[in-house]
């Protein structure tokens, strides 16, 4: 076999220390310390005020689509997930298909 990608795993003692600190805190996502480092050294790196991270692309395209205020048809491709689409039906929007 020819690995075309190699993936990049932390040394193992590394991995197991933050593994058995997030089992001490029972505390994975959701504002937990490991995300808000993510985030913040994120924010540095990329010279950005903000940075918010979510479960999923769902959420992303409906805060997008409440942060801009869309209202209406919005155009998008049929070549997608379905929740693409849902996401501009669940805002109210109309999906408005991209033709090629």
């Amino acid at each position: 076999m020819i690995p075309v990608t190699k993936p990049f795993l932390p040394p193992k003692k590394e991995y197991n220390k933050l593994i058995n600190e997030i089992w001490e805190r029972n505390w994975l996502t959701n504002n937990g310390p490991l995300v808000n480092e993510l985030e913040s050294k994120l924010k540095d790196y990329l010279g950005l005020q903000n940075v918010l991270f979510l479960s999923n692309g769902t959420i992303a395209i409906q805060i997008a689509i409440k942060a801009l205020g869309l209202k209406g048809e919005i155009i998008t491709t049929p070549f997608s997930y379905v929740a693409t689409t849902s996401s501009i039906v669940w805002e109210g929007c109309e999906p408005v298909f991209f033709k090629y």
